[in-house]
Formats: structure tokens, C-alpha cells, sequence
């Protein structure tokens, strides 16, 4: 066959064979294309020897290994050769694809060990069930649940929940953060969690007459009695930071500070009134239904929760459909919305044009919000009835439970106040710069060491 620039060259025989020549066995003098060489190749493995073949796939092949850390690809010839793995798209491979694979270039990376793969949330949610002591405290109001973490020797934090959640489910999340963790190194706490409002809490009976606000806020008195607390610093949200100023106000030589996270100090309105009527009745009688379900969620973080945290709402939903006793939280949600007003005022008694009988918190207190949560008017209402020499007010932006979705900037909140409340200052001044470097790195940040 002629030869020229451009033109064919015959191929010499393939193994031995004369009668292979006169067969599709030329190629093209000039640089080949990417088509013209897989379409070389494939001719090749077509008129291959039989034997060639049987052998590839007789060949053994040893399995993946998958385990602990180490994860190793293996797949060599009888000479010892690296075969390149991939997952096979049939069963068995027909001869021409094996002969195929076996002249495929060999991936430098066919061993690949992670030996040690650590997976790190420094902002992980914990459970504070295990690291708290379980008590009963009788009152005359029934038994409270109160469940104690840290050292009872050290300064008293007392805590109270919101509706529809109990002391792990409201807590766990911001006492096990890791600042929080440093801080309850100088404190204890006390939480304390409304009747019939625990986690696995039987059905309370039917002629049982549930606690008013002004009850649930006088069964503190037991609680500081039974284990011989003469001050203590209140933590409370919702109606639980309610609760925490009813008692304060009552009995102001009991408490030394007050965190309260949208506290409503008035009475409740029409809409509230009615809404939450309807949740009661419902709880009472079909369960927990998608509608109390949805009320409670715009209590706890407004309008448009998914948007801010997906995961988030979903693990509240579940609590909300397992974890809740629905008539017991029908019986605490009913003395909520027949709350009466604190009758609290700036002014003092005395002042032309005011009640008589009202006075203000007079311990220091912080009053805080988000930004997107609904209370946020009536934490301006309370804000408006504090002493502003003893008060401060705060909204944090771009949450609503913030307890949740801002515990970093809670707990910096709340530590400034206990220094400058002269709790601690010399431990609280480490955990500060514990604090600084801490904020430095990002909150969501996830480690990730292969070697």
C-alpha cells in the first residue's frame, strides 16, 4: 500500500498471525486524534487472542477493604500489576472491556487511608439530664421538679422554662455551651420546672386544681428552703421569666439579680386570650394538633423560623408532638392567660397620678429580646415600668429564641452583668478572654483532619 504524508502504513501481523495483516489493522500517519486512537484500541481488543482475555478475567481480584480508618483499593493481575477500580456497571466484564481497562492508564491514587477523620462542633447542643441531680421538692401547691447542676456550695442561679418546654429542652442547649460551661464552674443552678411540665410526666388527675402565676412564683419559697438558699439570681423566659418577677417583687431580699428573656408584665389581651383558649381545649381533647403545634412555635421564634434554622424548628416539632404531656401543658397554658398585671411603676409611691400600691423590681435586671421575636413590644412595656438606674434593656438581632439561635452573644450578655453585679470578677475576667478567643473563629466551624 502506498505511503505518503497523510496516507496508511500497513501494521506488521499481531501475535504471529500472517492472515491478521489484510484486516482492519491500519492507522493514520499523521498525529492521531482522541477518536482515531480509542477507535485503534477497540480494534485491537476485537482481534485479540482469546487467551488474553480468559486470562484477564480469570485474574485475581482482591476485595475492598473498608474498615475502621482505613479505607485501602486493591486490584492487581497475576504480575502484580495495579488495576484502576471503578464500580462496575454489570455483573462480569466481557472480554474486550477488560482488555480495555488493563491498558487504561493507572490512577496514581489507588490507596487512600484516612487514618484519623475527627468531626468537630465546638457549638454542639448537649443534654444536661445526666450531669444533673433529680428532686422532688414538696410545696403545698404539689411537688416541683427541680433538677440541680453544679456545686450546691457555689453561688445559686435559679431557672424557669417557657410553655411547652421543660428545663432540658429549654436550657440544655445554652448551659452546655462551652462559655456557659466555664461559668458553671463559679455557680450552680437550679432548674426548676413547672408541674406536670417534665419530660415523661404522668397525666396530672382530673380534680387536681392547677397552680395560679402568683402559686407557681410563691412555690419558689419551698424551693429555697428545701435546700437552704438565702439569695439567688433568677433566669427565666417567657412565661417562666414571668413567673421569676412575680417572685422578685414579692419577696425583693430573696433574689440578688434577675436575667429575664421576653417577660410580659401585663395581663393577657383578646387575641391572646382567645387563641390560647382554643389551644387549651384542644390539648384537652384531641391532643396535640397542628395548630397548638404552630402557635407554640410562633411563641418560641416568631414568623418564618425555617428561613433562620431548618434543623432547629424540626427537633422543637418533634419535642412538641412526643415530648409534651398535651393536658398538662393545657393546665399550665390556662394560668398563663389568666395571668393578672405585676403592678409594677418607675414612679414611686406616693407620686401624683399613680397606684398607690406599685412599685418596681429593685434588684438589677436585664431585659432582653430578639429582634424577630413577638414579644418584643411587651419587653418595651416592661422596660418602661424598671428603674432605668438598676435596668437595662437589649435586643439582639436576627433571632427571636434566643436562648437557641444567639447563645454566644447571650452569654457575653449575661457575664457582663454578673461581673459588673461583682459575682465572681476575677474568674469571670478569665472567662472573658476565654470569650475573645472564642468569638475570634467562627461559631459554625467544623474541623476536618485526614491524613
Amino acid at each position: 500500500m502506498p505511503q505518503s504524508e497523510g496516507g496508511y502504513v500497513s501494521l506488521p501481523a499481531v501475535n504471529g498471525n500472517g492472515g491478521a495483516i489484510y484486516q482492519s489493522t491500519t492507522e493514520p500517519t499523521a498525529p492521531p486524534s482522541v477518536f482515531a486512537s480509542v477507535k485503534r484500541a477497540i480494534g485491537q481488543a476485537i482481534k485479540s487472542s482469546p487467551t488474553d482475555s480468559e486470562e484477564l478475567l480469570r485474574s485475581d481480584r482482591l476485595p475492598v477493604i473498608v474498615g475502621g480508618s482505613r479505607i485501602s483499593f486493591r486490584d492487581r493481575d497475576k504480575s502484580g500489576k495495579t488495576l484502576t477500580t471503578k464500580m462496575p456497571s454489570a455483573p462480569t466484564h466481557t472480554a474486550e472491556e477488560a482488555h480495555l481497562l488493563g491498558t487504561m492508564p493507572v490512577d496514581p491514587m489507588d490507596d487512600i487511608e484516612l487514618r484519623s477523620v475527627q468531626l468537630q462542633f465546638p457549638n454542639a447542643r448537649g443534654s444536661i439530664l445526666e450531669a444533673c441531680e433529680q428532686r422532688r421538692v414538696p410545696t403545698d401547691k404539689g411537688d416541683v421538679h427541680v433538677a440541680i447542676q453544679g456545686d450546691t456550695a457555689k453561688p445559686a442561679i435559679i431557672t424557669y422554662h417557657d410553655l411547652g418546654l421543660n428545663y432540658a429542652t429549654s436550657f440544655a442547649g445554652f448551659f452546655n455551651f462551652p462559655v456557659m460551661r466555664g461559668l458553671l464552674e463559679n455557680f450552680c443552678v437550679y432548674h426548676v420546672t413547672a408541674p406536670g411540665q417534665e419530660e415523661g410526666a404522668p397525666t396530672l388527675p382530673e380534680d387536681y386544681v392547677y397552680p395560679t402565676m402568683d402559686d407557681l412564683a410563691a412555690q419558689l419559697l419551698f424551693v429555697l428552703s428545701h435546700f437552704g438558699l438565702k439569695s439567688v439570681i433568677g433566669f427565666g423566659v417567657g412565661a417562666g421569666a414571668n413567673i421569676l418577677a412575680r417572685f422578685a417583687h414579692a419577696h425583693p431580699d430573696k433574689v440578688g439579680a434577675l436575667c429575664l428573656i421576653n417577660c410580659v408584665s401585663t395581663q393577657s389581651g383578646w387575641i391572646e386570650w382567645g387563641y390560647q383558649s382554643f389551644n387549651a381545649r384542644f390539648l384537652r381533647t384531641k391532643g396535640m394538633t397542628q395548630g397548638v403545634i404552630d402557635y407554640l412555635m410562633w411563641h418560641h421564634f416568631g414568623r418564618n423560623p425555617e428561613e433562620r434554622n431548618h434543623d432547629l424548628v424540626q427537633m422543637y416539632k418533634q419535642h412538641f408532638e412526643r415530648g409534651v404531656n398535651p393536658t398538662n401543658l393545657a393546665m399550665l397554658i390556662n394560668a398563663y392567660i389568666h395571668r393578672n398585671d405585676l403592678h409594677l411603676a418607675r414612679t414611686p409611691p406616693g407620686t401624683p397620678g399613680s397606684e398607690t400600691a406599685a412599685t418596681t423590681l429593685k434588684m438589677p435586671v436585664i431585659n432582653i429580646t430578639g429582634s424577630l421575636s413577638p414579644h418584643v413590644d411587651d419587653t418595651v412595656t416592661f422596660n418602661g415600668r424598671l428603674d432605668p438606674t438598676n435596668s437595662s434593656w437589649m435586643k439582639i438581632s436576627d433571632c427571636a429564641l434566643v436562648l437557641e439561635e444567639q447563645p454566644a452573644k447571650l452569654a457575653e450578655a449575661f457575664r457582663l452583668f454578673l461581673q459588673g453585679e461583682g459575682y465572681a470578677v476575677g474568674t469571670l475576667q478569665k472567662l472573658a478572654r476565654k470569650m475573645s478567643s472564642v468569638s475570634r473563629s467562627s461559631s459554625t466551624q467544623i474541623e476536618l483532619t485526614v491524613q
